[in-house]
């Protein structure tokens, strides 16, 4: 019983630190990082999995914990995945550009480099 009211008052200390306004939270937890494309969309697919995982049981305290947790590192993911993608937006603009001005050695050069990153997305 002392392990359960240990684990419970842990629990409570930390999730009553998060109910601050969420422009307010600290930044007590860093999350794994996701210093390219690639493993942040790896960074992605496993911390939706685990988050999966801890929804479908019980939400107990310690669940919600890890669930605070892991959310850290899904939304560095989505950071890094979100700027990624603006930068692939830009890259496919200028393959467009490249297929209007039959600029066959930009459309090659550039649509290659986006075929690399995209394919990144979509494994």
């Amino acid at each position: 019983m002392k392990k359960i009211l240990s684990a419970t008052f842990v629990a409570v200390v930390l999730l009553s630190s998060a109910v601050v306004q969420a422009d307010e939270r600290p930044d007590h937890y860093k999350g794994k990082p996701s210093d390219t494309l690639e493993q942040a969309v790896a960074n992605f697919s496993e911390y939706n999995q685990k988050l999966k995982t801890v929804l479908a049981g019980e939400l107990t305290p310690l669940a919600m914990v890890e669930i605070h947790e892991l959310t850290y590192t899904i939304e560095v993911a989505l950071e890094k995945i979100h700027a990624e993608t603006g930068k692939l937006k830009d890259v496919l603009e200028e393959v467009h550009v490249a297929s209007e001005h039959m600029d066959t050695a930009t459309a090659k050069d550039r649509g290659d480099a986006y075929i690399k990153a995209a394919q990144t997305l979509v494994k």
